[in-house]
């Protein structure tokens, strides 16, 4: 069986043509550019000039092209790079590998790799939203200065719950705006609005996609080899799908750290609060890095 998200070849190409054109509109100045990797053609999209680097993973469902709020953020400090990950909606090969964690890890050391050839000597801070955090911590941790883990993805399982099934059903079966907006509401923290872009590509997802879900934990061998490295954790007061109280204390007995909390947000944390996030990575960027070799 291929594991590609999409319904069809045609809704693929809706899907790309949405991307597209989404970052055709985005005011600040980018480049994109195809690589090959294990898992295929990656697409990246770049901003930004600083000496320091940014690795971006989005997480499920989510694509560079929806990331444009956090990128801008950013790349007003750093060289920013936003990878769609393969087997997600975007401009990556869309097939998924049969064994994540073996795959995602090799795709994401080719990855690092090519960012490393293009900016020898610069620091890179890998950065990943939930699904992306999940891959970024399957990477050797002496491949990068720092990690950063938002509303992540691979410590603990999504736990289903009745409101998550309220807020995710009608999203699936009626795939239209009412539901896609009520699922983004759902996955914000209280008060957020979903921005009209996020509710067009979200209803575009439920009419040319199969959702995956979310991606259940890492082998707790993988998670401990970031422990005592320069690792950081962010996640919305209000997150959904991996609450605080759940959460932490798998973090502490994992990696030895508390997660920095976001007063008012929910799973969505790229979206609510970027400015947050690139404090995080300019936290990172002040620490020791992960060794005296690493880049």
């Amino acid at each position: 069986m291929v594991r590609t998200p999409y319904r069809s070849e045609r809704d693929a190409a809706v899907v790309r043509t949405w991307c597209r054109a989404h970052l055709d509109r985005w005011t600040v100045t980018h480049r994109r550019q195809v690589i090959d990797t294990t898992l295929g053609e990656t697409h990246l999209v770049s901003a930004g000039d600083g000496n320091d680097v940014c690795l971006f993973l989005p997480g499920t469902n989510f694509a560079a092209a929806t990331s444009t709020t956090l990128l801008t953020s950013l790349a007003q400090q750093y060289r920013v790079y936003a990878a769609d990950l393969p087997g997600q909606p975007g401009l990556s090969a869309p097939n998924r590998p049969s064994d994540e964690l073996v795959g995602y890890a090799s795709w994401i050391t080719d990855v690092l790799s090519w960012v490393r050839v293009r900016h020898p000597g610069s620091r890179t801070v890998l950065t990943g939203h939930s699904r992306g955090a999940a891959v970024a911590l399957s990477s050797a941790p002496d491949e990068v200065h720092g990690l950063a883990l938002l509303s992540p993805a691979g410590l603990i399982p999504a736990r289903p719950s009745v409101a998550m099934l309220q807020a995710t059903l009608p999203w699936l079966l009626r795939r239209g705006d009412d539901g896609s907006r009520r699922l983004l509401t759902y996955m914000s923290g209280p008060g957020h609005q979903p921005a009209a872009d996020q509710v067009e590509w979200m209803t575009l997802l439920a009419r040319t996609t199969r959702t995956t879900g979310a991606p259940g934990p890492l082998p707790a061998g993988t998670v401990f080899g970031w422990r005592g490295r320069n690792v950081r954790i962010l996640v919305g007061a209000h997150d959904a799908f991996f609450p605080l109280e759940r959460l932490k204390p798998r973090a502490r007995s994992l990696l030895g750290l508390d997660p920095v909390v976001v007063p008012g947000a929910g799973h969505l944390v790229t979206q609510e609060a970027p400015s947050v996030v690139t404090q995080l990575v300019a936290g990172l960027l002040s620490g020791p890095g992960m060794t005296t070799g690493s880049h």
